[in-house]
């Protein structure tokens, strides 16, 4: 199996399992919110809600960016993932109003909550699911470094805390302090509207063509650098889309080689940098190094 078709195969099973444990922990915290009335388990119903959405929505934009580039998409569709990022933000965001609505109309008019061993039980279930599924988003992102699969893992990553702090809210509850129900709901929805926040703000990077990181540009220009017979280099671009890594760059080479030679030297850098980041696609045009560089 090829590198390309193992990375496909693991974003398209980090979707479905994302999408299966969001449904799952729907059904449950349903029951044992009809059980219980608790306000804080009403907020992890809707934002698991809203997750089961935001997966589904992922779910079908990995499959759309692991398309190959057509030639309407020269490029790929890998910008389909930073759009689902977007999506997923404005889940997510809205889930942290309606939860803080809740809390405060809780805070107001306080009751009583029932069956808190049932909600300790689902929200114990909760944690362990969303810590599984959280490990395995690692170890994919790890692997493929998809946007919509870092995105995912940073909503279940706050669903965790969520799922905590619901917890410790029905043990309060347990030992009779009913607006601890409430305001950890309040507190959870204002982490959630940040987890949103840095999820939106990544999915811009990408679609902005945001550079990659200085130290992957500056172990790039290391590589380039130490083909033999590449004097220097200039003008160097990068770009995320989805897995892949868009890159290019100009190399200064003595001005007395043939077209031949410079060209095998434009390829030896491309697979330089392409054996240490496989995920790169490489464009390199060579300048004779005794004419003025482009500003």
């Amino acid at each position: 199996m090829t590198l390309n078709r193992q990375h496909a195969r693991l974003m398209r099973q980090a979707t479905a399992a994302a999408l299966c444990v969001a449904l799952t922990l729907v059904l449950c915290k349903a029951i044992a919110w009809w059980a219980s009335g608790s306000v804080s388990l009403l907020a992890g119903l809707t934002d698991s809600l809203l997750d089961s959405a935001a997966s589904l929505l992922n779910l079908i934009a990995v499959n759309i960016a692991l398309r190959p580039a057509d030639d309407d998409h020269r490029y790929g569709h890998g910008k389909a993932e930073a759009l689902a990022g977007l999506g997923q933000a404005l889940f997510i965001g809205a889930s942290a109003i309606l939860v803080a609505v809740q809390g405060f109309d809780r805070l107001r008019h306080p009751e009583p909550l029932n069956a808190q061993a049932l909600g300790i039980a689902v929200m114990l279930l909760s944690m362990i699911l969303t810590v599984a599924l959280l490990l395995f988003q690692r170890h994919v992102v790890r692997q493929t470094n998809s946007t919509a699969i870092h995105a995912d893992s940073l909503h279940y990553r706050s669903d965790l805390l969520l799922n905590g702090g619901i917890l410790l809210a029905l043990l309060l509850a347990y030992f009779r302090w009913q607006q601890g129900d409430a305001l950890f709901a309040i507190a959870i929805a204002g982490y959630i509207l940040w987890s949103a926040f840095s999820i939106a703000r990544q999915s811009v990077g990408v679609l902005m063509d945001q550079e990659l990181a200085p130290e992957v540009s500056t172990r790039m220009a290391e590589l380039a650098c130490a083909v033999p017979g590449v004097l220097g280099i200039h003008d160097m671009r990068t770009r995320l889309s989805g897995t892949r890594w868009f890159v290019q760059l100009h190399i200064d080479l003595p001005g007395n080689l043939s077209l031949t030679e410079a060209h095998a030297l434009c390829e030896r850098v491309e697979d330089a940098i392409r054996g240490e980041f496989d995920q790169a696609e490489v464009l390199v045009h060579a300048d004779p190094a005794d004419s003025p560089a482009p500003s």
